[in-house]
């Protein structure tokens, strides 16, 4: 996969991307990331300018925005403008974006981005609804996220599968050694050797912790039999 961002501080991103999952990505050539200078694009450097009907703040121009696209992209390209007004971005988005070869990620600043530039691009992406400095920091969750799920990636997969979110649902809680600290114990199931009661107890804790959290989750979660009969009992208290 390639993934090329558009910005205005091009030089932000090294740091991230040197280290842990995306930095493994990059050595073993899964992935290549190219940060790309929006400055590059422009008549003089200048990539913002006063908005038409006035009003505080300044826009990007949309002149650098397109040349930058017209040079990165190719037939297979995903263009993806990252901006408060996007769709929410997900586990699903994640998965849908990784399963892709070339993603060019447009950083908005300032107050925003000439509207023209959403006549050339494929998706609209926000990562929640708050406000940012830029869209770097998007960006960089974006890369993490889809990243880690490109094969070859993670020396073990069902360390992404297992996570939150991953199937909709919240993850169940870990624990660690020691078995004991400050008078809070591991479950003991967890030390029992019964795998398949292991995997039952993570099965129903996860769906405890989500029904606890964020149970507006579980009216899109794929629930089997099994599940519903446990969601059951934890609602009951009889578990």
């Amino acid at each position: 996969m390639r993934i090329d961002i558009v910005s205005i501080f091009p030089e932000i991103f090294e740091p991230p991307f040197s280290r842990g999952v995306v930095r493994v990505a990059r050595e073993k050539g899964v992935v290549e990331i190219v940060p790309c200078n929006l400055r590059d694009f422009a008549k003089n450097s200048v990539v913002d300018d006063s908005p038409y009907g006035g009003g505080p703040g300044m826009i990007l121009k949309s002149e650098p925005i397109f040349e930058a696209v017209e040079k990165l992209r190719r037939k297979e390209s995903r263009l993806i403008l990252l901006t408060p007004q996007g769709s929410l971005f997900n586990q699903n988005l994640a998965k849908e974006l990784a399963a892709e070869k070339h993603l060019i990620l447009i950083c908005g600043r300032y107050k925003g981005v000439d509207e023209r530039v959403s006549n050339i691009v494929t998706d609209e992406i926000s990562i929640g609804d708050y406000i940012l400095s830029g869209g770097e920091f998007v960006a960089m969750v974006i890369v993490d996220a889809v990243v880690r799920l490109l094969p070859g990636v993670l020396g073990d997969f069902s360390s992404a599968t297992d996570d939150s979110f991953y199937g909709v649902i919240l993850d169940a809680p870990y624990y660690t050694r020691p078995d004991t600290f400050k008078e809070h114990s591991v479950p003991g199931v967890l030390t029992s050797g019964n795998h398949r009661l292991i995997r039952k107890w993570r099965r129903k804790e996860a769906l405890r912790r989500t029904f606890l959290r964020r149970p507006e989750l579980l009216e899109k979660a794929n629930l089997t039999e099994e599940d519903k009969k446990m969601l059951e009992e934890i609602k009951s208290g009889k578990d």
